[in-house]
Formats: structure tokens, C-alpha cells, sequence
């Protein structure tokens, strides 16, 4: 009962949309279209690198506005050239790592510190144990 009918969003009147749709957007025109290109060689290296990615990816055909025949054509013609060491598969992408900071409260450790005591553990338990032996051959001797 506090609520006014008027103002719900269910009953609320929509605005006009002026008849364009705003979800649809222009079509990108491919560059096949532009540079008037009626045949896609594998030896084209400039032409295939500009449907590829800086990570060396084919880039999709709703990036590049070409048609399906279109993009079948230079997806074969840049795994050709691949194929072919005309153009690298992957390229190599500077990866800057930082390093974390350390966690409050966590009792854990890296690998260096836990190898290196595990082998002072196991060194002392190596030399008990041989001089057990040498022991045991003392008293078979005597």
C-alpha cells in the first residue's frame, strides 16, 4: 500500500525508440573490400598479419567484418603460412610478475626453506646410522 502504482518499472510507460534499434550496430566493412583483394595467398604476409592478433591469434570474423567464405579463406591461408615459418604461431609477451607480499599469520614456507631442512634433518640421521653399523661389526669381530 506505500507503493504508487505509477511509479513500479513493470507499469512504467516506455520511451519511443525513434525506430532504430540501439543494440544494432553498423556493420564493419572487411578489408578484402577496401583494398579490392580477390585472392588470399599464404605469401601475403602483411595482408595476414593484419588478421591476426599481437598474441598471434586469429582474430574473429565479427572483428574483422569479413564473410564466412572470407574468413575460411584467411583462416587457411594464415594456418598455411604458419606451416610454411612465414608467420609465428605464438609471440613471445613480456610477463611482468610481482612479487606477493608475504601473508600474515601463515606458517608457510617456500621450497628452498623446507629442502634445506629436510637435508639437515636427513644428515644427522645418516651419520647415526652408520655408526650403528660400524658398532655391529666391532662386536662380530671381537
Amino acid at each position: 500500500m506505500g507503493k504508487d502504482n505509477n511509479t513500479s518499472k513493470k507499469t512504467k510507460p516506455r520511451a519511443p525508440k525513434d525506430g532504430a534499434n540501439p543494440k544494432k550496430f553498423k556493420k564493419k566493412t572487411s578489408i578484402l573490400l577496401t583494398d579490392k583483394i580477390e585472392y588470399i595467398d599464404y605469401k601475403d604476409v602483411n595482408l595476414l598479419t593484419r588478421f591476426v592478433s599481437d598474441r598471434s591469434k586469429i582474430r574473429n570474423r565479427r572483428v574483422t567484418g569479413n564473410t564466412v567464405q572470407q574468413q575460411r579463406e584467411i583462416a587457411n591461408a594464415i594456418k598455411n603460412s604458419r606451416e610454411m615459418a612465414l608467420i609465428p604461431y605464438t609471440k613471445r609477451v613480456a610477463q611482468t610478475r610481482t612479487s606477493r607480499p608475504p601473508r600474515d599469520g601463515d606458517n608457510r614456507r617456500g621450497r628452498d626453506e623446507d629442502q634445506s631442512r629436510e637435508s639437515q634433518t636427513a644428515a644427522p640421521a645418516a651419520v647415526e646410522s652408520t655408526e650403528v653399523e660400524e658398532t655391529g661389526t666391532d662386536e662380530v669381530e671381537g
